[in-house]
C-alpha cells in the first residue's frame, strides 16, 4: 500500500509568495518606509534592504507573508534611524502650516515611529515597545504627542 502525501496545511511562503506582495503592496510598503524615515533616500535603502532581509531571514508561513513584509521594512527603518524616546517627557512645541502628511513628517522619530506603528499599522502598544525597545508607557506618551501635534495641524489648516 503506497504512502499517502502529507500535505502541510501552513505551507511556506515563497520568494514568489514574497515577490507578489511586494507588487500588490508597493505603494504601500514605499509610504511605510517614507513615513518613518521622513526621507526619499533613505526610505528607497530601507525598502530594499527590508526585503533583501526576506531573502535571508527565516522561513515564514504562507499568511503571514504580508504581514512578515511590512515588518521587514519596519525593522530595517528601526536600524536605519534609531528613534528613542526623548530625554525630558515634555510636550514638543510644534509650529505647522502644512497638511496632515507633512505633520507627520515633522514628528521627531521617535514619535513618528510610534505614530506610523501604532495608528497607521494598528500594532500593539506592546509590539511597538519590542520593536522600538522601549517601553509600553514611552511608546503611549509618544502617540499622544504625535495625535496632538498632528490634530491641531489639521486643525490649523482647515480654520
Amino acid at each position: 500500500m503506497p504512502a499517502t502525501p502529507t500535505i502541510n496545511p501552513m505551507p511556506y511562503a515563497t520568494m514568489e509568495d514574497f515577490c507578489q506582495v511586494v507588487d500588490q503592496d508597493m505603494n504601500r510598503l514605499y509610504l511605510l518606509a517614507f513615513l518613518l524615515t521622513a526621507d526619499r533616500e533613505r526610505a528607497v535603502r530601507c525598502f530594499i534592504s527590508g526585503l533583501e532581509g526576506l531573502m535571508k531571514g527565516p522561513p515564514v508561513f504562507m499568511k503571514w507573508a504580508r504581514s512578515w513584509t511590512r515588518r521587514a521594512i519596519i525593522q530595517q527603518a528601526v536600524r536605519t534611524i534609531s528613534p528613542r524616546p526623548p530625554e525630558k517627557h515634555s510636550f514638543l512645541d510644534f509650529n505647522s502650516g502644512g497638511k496632515a502628511l507633512a505633520a507627520v513628517l515633522e514628528l521627531e522619530s521617535f514619535e513618528r515611529f510610534v505614530y506610523v506603528l501604532s495608528i497607521l499599522e494598528r500594532y500593539s502598544d506592546q509590539d511597538c515597545s519590542f520593536l522600538l525597545g522601549c517601553s509600553p508607557r514611552h511608546v503611549t506618551a509618544a502617540r499622544i504627542r504625535a495625535l496632538q501635534h498632528v490634530r491641531s495641524t489639521v486643525v490649523e489648516e482647515v480654520s
